[in-house]
């Protein structure tokens, strides 16, 4: 298949998924739409970026790793890539501590990732230990690709109701990736590593793994902070992984 061909399946599946999410995941309108937010939960989804951000680094390390072995071309843009990206955790890190008062020392110190932010850290360990950095790379284009079409939406919510001042490093982080064309950038090293069919379907499989997944997450944190219900994730991510499948389908 063509390169442009295959990108415009890929994004047909992710504009999909992002329109499933807001039907299927709990309060996922809610960061977009409410005109009141609670705060301890707009705060527990903040830091969980904050740690997600800091966590995927040390996979792509070893992602850049792998490439050295195998491609010192994609090692060194995925090098350029992550060093783009690294620090970002501290834009979000700035605005919650205006909001909040807890600083980035305090996040490291007294949080751990949600049970859903660990499986998709694990399925990226498991991934590059047994099949390579695909899935690692299939994330960063996902999270580009959904956050250039969510976030901006969201965080003209979210400043009308904490305050564009408390927001700057969310909304620079979002206007910095889609002004420097992170979008773009990563396919381009995803669609290197797509050689045949095979990998077009590893691809996509890993898209509706990582769809599950972060759907998961929301689940998760709805449960974590407003809800705290009992609940099974597993589960959770497993039916959300499924209906990923079908979107793909219809794309």
């Amino acid at each position: 298949m063509h390169e442009n061909e295959l990108r415009e399946r890929v994004d047909a599946a992710l504009e999909k998924m992002i329109a499933a999410f807001y039907q299927d995941a709990p309060l996922a309108n809610y960061q977009k739409d409410s005109e009141l937010i609670d705060l301890n939960y707009f705060k527990r989804h903040t830091i969980e970026t904050i740690l997600r951000i800091k966590h995927k680094r040390m996979i792509d390390a070893l992602v850049i790793h792998y490439f050295t072995k195998h491609d010192l071309q994609l090692a060194k843009l995925w090098a350029q890539y992550i060093e783009d990206e690294m620090l970002h955790g501290k834009m979000f890190a700035n605005d919650l501590q205006k909001l909040t008062g807890i600083t980035l020392t305090e996040i490291d110190e007294q949080y751990e990732l949600l049970f859903s932010t660990k499986l998709l850290n694990g399925y990226f360990y498991f991934t590059l230990e047994h099949e390579g950095p695909m899935a690692s790379i299939v994330s960063a284009y996902f999270i580009e690709y959904t956050t250039r079409k969510t976030q901006p939406i969201w965080l003209d919510n979210l400043e009308r109701v904490f305050g564009k001042e408390n927001l700057m490093g969310a909304r620079g982080h979002v206007d910095h990736d889609i002004r420097d064309g992170h979008n773009d950038f990563v396919w381009n090293v995803l669609s290197s590593l797509i050689k045949n069919e095979k990998d077009e379907n590893k691809m996509f499989e890993h898209l509706h793994h990582i769809y599950g997944i972060f759907v998961g997450y929301f689940i998760d944190l709805y449960h974590q902070t407003l809800s705290k219900s009992d609940y099974t994730a597993v589960k959770v991510v497993s039916q959300s992984i499924k209906a990923a499948e079908m979107i793909s389908k219809t794309a």
